[in-house]
């Protein structure tokens, strides 16, 4: 049929009024006129009566409004319009195929078989309750089309997916019931990345797979037999101190009683000695070096030899010692040193027959020196020890990286493991050496904090936070999750990590909880800020109080004020990138969220179904593609709605309205007196810390601190039920740092952290004189910052201390100190958000998350923390060269 005539017909009645009087228009007179449409715009209104447009109706007409039509009504074809007659109601129905329904109505008026609710868009003048009846109608064949196309995917019992196509009915599916701000998670919503997590927090895997299963069980039983086999055959080593007289003016002689059993001795010595950093202040030095002897001596204490029976064997050891009037007053210092015996002269000396090796002491002072000798004739080899120390290190990161066991097991296992290899290299340490290896101030301060939370978890605090959180962020969920970080690095700037972490993760599940959001990845984010905020300053984090409490530094000009100056500006440009970063990784907010809002699961749906619409279409030719691009329009107006409403990140207001008030109402502070009781404790606490970073005020530590104010709110609070508040104490995480620091221990032993700060020094002298400062920088921020991602930032901090202040010592290299003291106080601290067990802070907010229900492995953490640990690094690099290479600022 040919439809020019009835075109050109509808194009002059286009801009006419519906109100206009019937007899004007060419179709029927009884039948009503379409709604003025323009075609070009793709715009619809509909007039307004006497008694006014309901309210419903005005709103549809705003949304037709937006909808853009590509194909004006001039370009609709017969063949077209009959494509377009076989797509589904809802298709045909929507606003942006306004085209062919104002055809279709004309087409229909002209031949009198005009059907009302084939295009319910342009015939918007009917009743309200006629219209209700036509919605209803349209909803079911819109559900009954949208189910050819949607599969279905469940779980059985058994844990096996099904799909389910070709649905019929579409059946309402509970959701599991989320009891919010409760004092643990209760429900059965899990984190979507971990359904393979049971109870235990262990992983299913191995039920799963019988091999995986048996197979690790193998191996840690192989574990356990080279563990249990070093330790049996090696007996501990005892080295017993030599207590010695030096003679002014002469030479002490000591014969070792056995032949050394390789090529280094390891003398360690105990006296009035100056340290490193002083020895450019006095010209009294201790010189000891050891001697080869062909022939048997009677007695130790002989003097005088002959030079033919002699022979030096290893080069002088020079120890600066303090002035003989000080020898009373001065405190006692340890010197070790490894000497080294060329290997020719070690094969010579166990080929002579009688032949010993001799320690030769001498002083250069006037009056007689008491020191402590010990000698250790078979040290351990750190050439082969950096090796297995490193294989100990990539066990332990196996075990924990894929979840094989649990990490404080993985812990035990591997310090155990560190300690047998001690033992087959002839270095087994005593269960006294163990037990001072343990850093009892870190777990007195763990320890204490913890019962501080469990005991201000009472009074109702954390939730009531949580609500005025909630408030004031106006239920956004960026708002919310900025509040968040920012609060968490104020609090890091002035506590230690693992405090502010233990106050700010309950607050923080608790928030997610409300909002509906996944809180693994809010918790990792405010851990790696309590990291960047205890950089700020020297109380911070553990490895600024190492920085700052060294004495070289602290004549050097390091003060709280300079300190906390130039680290600050430094860690307004890391949280800036970081915060930008973290909205690049969570662009899409549905990352954050336990569950998709239904909205966007509904636009989702009708995407497919457009996108399905307009696959069914052949493009074989002119009036095919002419219904084909107005499908597409569609389409990327749908993609446009979802992308906006998936990275807008708002609760809508009236839910949020409706829940600030039901959690302000449910969500009081329960306990006003035993907060009051609490606060005063913290503000004591608090207090101690910031005196213990006075000199002058030194006197206790921040363990003792920590344990005196929760004792003092035990007595005040009168607790008496210790069970309940000791169940809410970590104590696998306790264990964990206590296996982690032994372990740090033994591998320092081995040589790992001695060879990785001599590479350092002979990297930064290896470059010219000009370009020093900044090669210092970089090589101390970032060695310190990647060893620090795993391997513990403590005894990484107190070896790179050592190395700056031996680099800022020599004065011909030209390194000023503050510099390398900014860099080593970035390194350590940025560095320990690469990983999980990087920083205590770390292991502690997943020992919370576990506890509350939530959990994230290594890796999860890793994804997460390593790349922004890099990006701070490179920031931190760039800030670094800037202010004190380019423009010198110190």
């Amino acid at each position: 049929m040919n439809y020019l005539n009835n075109l050109n017909v509808f194009k002059r009645r286009r801009n006419i009024s519906s109100t206009t009087d019937s007899s004007s228009a060419v179709s029927s007179p009884a039948t009503p006129l379409p709604p003025t449409v323009d075609s070009a715009a793709g715009t619809s209104g509909a007039p307004s009566n006497g008694s006014g447009t309901p309210q419903r109706k005005k709103k549809k007409k705003k949304n037709r409004k937006r909808t853009i039509s590509v194909v004006p009504i001039s370009e609709v074809t017969e063949a077209s319009l009959e494509l377009w007659r076989t797509l589904p109601p809802k298709i045909r129905h929507d606003p942006s195929m306004v085209s062919f329904q104002q055809v279709e109505l004309e087409h229909a008026r002209l031949h009198g078989d005009c059907h009302e609710d084939s295009f319910p868009e342009i015939q918007g003048l009917e009743e309200d309750g006629a219209e209700d009846e036509e919605d209803d109608e349209e909803e079911e064949e819109d559900e009954e089309y949208e189910n050819e196309f949607i599969t279905i995917n469940v779980t059985n019992e058994e844990g096996q997916n099904k799909e389910i196509g070709h649905v019929k009915e579409k059946k309402e599916i509970p959701k599991p019931h989320v009891h919010h701000l409760a004092g643990h998670y209760i429900g059965n919503i899990t984190p979507p990345k971990h359904d393979d997590i049971n109870d235990t927090g262990q992983n299913n895997l191995d039920e799963d797979h019988p091999f995986r299963k048996y197979s690790k069980i193998i191996c840690l039983f192989i574990t356990w037999l080279l563990i249990m086999s070093f330790m049996v055959v090696k007996d501990e080593k005892l080295v017993e101190p030599k207590h010695l007289s030096i003679s002014p003016g002469k030479t002490k002689a000591y014969i070792l009683p056995h032949l050394p059993q390789s090529t280094r001795i390891k003398v360690t010595l105990e006296g009035t000695f100056l340290s490193e950093p002083y020895s450019n202040i006095t010209e009294h030095y201790l010189e000891v070096y050891l001697q080869m002897l062909s022939s048997t001596l009677e007695m130790n204490t002989t003097d005088t030899y002959s030079s033919s029976s002699a022979k030096n064997i290893s080069d002088s050891w020079y120890i600066p010692i303090v002035h003989p009037y000080l020898f009373d007053s001065a405190p006692i210092v340890k010197e070790q040193r490894l000497f080294d015996i060329i290997d020719t002269n070690y094969e010579q000396l166990h080929q002579t027959n009688g032949g010993l090796v001799r320690l030769m002491i001498r002083s250069n002072i006037p009056a007689s020196m008491p020191i402590a000798i010990r000698y250790d004739q078979s040290p351990v080899n750190r050439d082969v020890g950096v090796i297995y120390a490193a294989f100990v290190l990539i066990f332990l990161y196996v075990l924990i990286i894929w979840e094989i066991v649990h990490r404080t097991f993985a812990a035990v296992i591997a310090s155990t493991l560190a300690i047998s290899i001690l033992a087959a290299l002839n270095d087994r340490p005593t269960m006294e050496d163990i037990i001072g290896w343990i850093d009892v101030e870190t777990i007195l301060l763990l320890f204490s904090m913890m019962i501080l939370v469990a005991i201000l978890a009472e009074t109702g605090i954390f939730d009531f936070l949580s609500v005025y959180i909630y408030k004031i962020t106006n239920g956004k969920i960026w708002s919310l999750i900025h509040c968040l970080c920012l609060c968490t690095v104020l609090i890091s700037s002035f506590l230690d990590n693992v405090t502010t972490v233990l106050l700010m993760a309950p607050i923080t599940i608790r928030l997610c909880e409300v909002m509906d959001m996944n809180p693994v990845p809010i918790l990792m984010a405010i851990t790696v800020h309590a990291n960047i905020g205890g950089t700020t300053t020297p109380v911070g984090d553990p490895p600024n109080i190492i920085i700052t409490s060294n004495q070289y530094i602290l004549k050097h000009g390091v003060t709280f004020l300079t300190f906390t100056a130039h680290m600050l500006v430094g860690v307004i440009i890391v949280v800036i990138t970081t915060n930008i970063h973290l909205r690049i990784i969570y662009k899409n907010i549905n990352h954050l969220r336990m569950h998709e809002p239904k909205e966007l699961k509904e636009l989702r749906r009708n995407i497919k179904v457009w996108e399905r619409a307009a696959g069914k279409i052949p493009p074989y030719s002119k009036d095919a593609n002419i219904v084909r691009e107005t499908l597409m329009k569609k389409v990327k107006l749908l993609r446009h709605q979802y992308k906006k409403k998936m990275t807008k990140g708002t609760v809508p207001e009236d839910i949020y309205r409706s829940t600030l008030e039901e959690l302000q109402r449910e969500h009081p502070i329960k306990n006003r007196p035993l907060l009051i009781k609490s606060g005063i404790v913290c503000v004591f606490i608090v207090s101690l810390f910031f005196l213990e970073s006075i000199p002058e005020l030194r006197r206790l530590s921040s363990g003792w601190a920590a344990l005196l104010g929760v004792v003092l709110l035990l007595i005040i609070s009168d607790k008496n039920d210790m069970d309940a508040v000791l169940s809410r104490v970590e104590w696998p995480t306790l264990l964990f740092f206590a296996a982690m620091f032994t372990l740090m221990e033994a591998v320092e032993r081995m040589g790992l952290i001695d060879w990785i700060g001599h590479a350092t020094e002979t990297i930064i002298l290896s470059v010219s004189e000009d370009l020093r400062l900044a090669v210092a920088i970089i090589i101390i921020l970032w060695i310190s910052a990647l060893t620090s991602a795993f391997v513990d930032s403590i005894p990484v901090t107190a070896m790179m201390v050592k190395i700056v202040v031996a680099l800022s010592e020599k004065a011909y290299l030209g390194l000023p100190l503050q510099p390398m003291v900014w860099a080593l106080a970035f390194g350590p601290c940025l560095g320990g958000n690469g990983t999980l067990v990087g920083a205590s802070a770390n292991v502690i907010c997943a020992g919370i998350a576990e506890q509350h229900g939530y959990r994230f492995s290594f890796m999860d953490y890793f994804k997460l923390g390593f790349p922004i640990m890099l990006v701070s690094v490179l920031v931190t690099t760039g800030y670094l060269i800037m202010a004190h290479v380019v423009f010198a600022w110190h």
